[in-house]
């Protein structure tokens, strides 16, 4: 193994004990303080231990997570199980180590929203450096195996679900599935943020009659490439022009008045990029 791929190899562990602090972190001072079961392995490790404070959250997620981890090992194989295993370890002793930290707030409403950026970033880490905390969505997987009409994802939803609803039952607080739903919607945006970063493009078809003078305007003033196509449009059977191209948002204003005033009819198709490599974005020679 050469000096880079053992710095990538280093690196990735760093960012998966980087993300487990950070999960960590959103439930000690925030969630746990304030009573609020967010779903997932940790959720119903922080409605036990909400039960009976004798309980450690980090232990009781490592002990839930291993019969988890057995079912898995027949559909995953033993290198992602490890990973996951590890993964797991490091986040139950960091819950259980940082446990002596004061709450940060009172407000279920703040605890729920800081709680989500903690556990955005703590997720998105996990993912940028392909690693996983097992749980729900390992046993969701399991489950579509067992069950072939639901796929992985509606199996993850009903099992995180279920951990919020028996939270909101056991807590007597229905406020707890809104939370939840807030810690959930914020994690999941940030996690995302740190997979495709701030700059988002936007791809961009355009049909028109008049494809070659907006493709010529476009590169004369804009300095992104276009790519032309030959369409035919299946109602009219006449033939039509076929612009692809990608820009900045805010670059998209300028797009569309160049379009305009070329060609009024022409129709336009914008749609979100996750991820734009070549000249003038992200280059090929940054770290995939």
């Amino acid at each position: 193994m050469n000096k880079r791929k053992i710095w990538e190899e280093a690196k990735g562990y760093l960012g998966m004990i980087v993300g487990c602090v950070f999960y960590a972190l959103s439930i000690v001072l925030f969630l746990e303080p304030c009573g609020i079961v967010a779903g997932g392995v940790a959720g119903l490790s922080t409605l036990l231990h909400l039960i009976n404070e004798n309980i450690p959250i980090g232990m009781i997620t490592i002990a839930i997570n291993i019969p988890i981890f057995l079912l898995g090992l027949k559909y995953t194989g033993w290198k992602f199980i490890l990973r996951c295993l590890l993964t797991v370890a490091v986040l139950g002793l960091a819950t259980d180590l940082l446990a002596f930290l004061p709450a940060m707030t009172a407000d279920p409403l703040l605890a729920s929203l800081y709680g989500g950026i903690f556990q955005g970033v703590g997720i998105g880490l996990f993912i940028r450096f392909e690693f996983s905390s097992g749980g729900t969505e390992l046993l969701g997987r399991v489950i579509s195996k067992w069950v072939k009409v639901i796929n992985i994802p509606v199996c993850v939803g009903l099992c995180d679900a279920l951990i919020v609803v028996a939270g909101a039952i056991v807590l007597q607080s229905a406020d707890n599935i809104l939370y939840a739903l807030i810690v959930v919607f914020v994690s999941t945006k940030l996690s995302e943020l740190i997979l495709v970063g701030l700059e988002k493009s936007k791809l961009c078809i355009i049909i028109s009659n008049k494809g070659k003078e907006i493709a010529q305007t476009l590169i004369e003033k804009s300095p992104r490439g276009v790519t032309m196509l030959d369409g035919e449009g299946m109602y009219t059977h006449e033939d039509r022009d076929v612009l692809l191209t990608c820009v900045k948002n805010r670059q998209l204003t300028q797009l569309r008045q160049i379009v305009h005033e070329i060609d009024e009819n022409a129709f336009v198709i914008i749609n979100d990029s996750v991820e734009v490599r070549g000249k003038g974005f992200t280059s090929w020679n940054k770290e995939l």
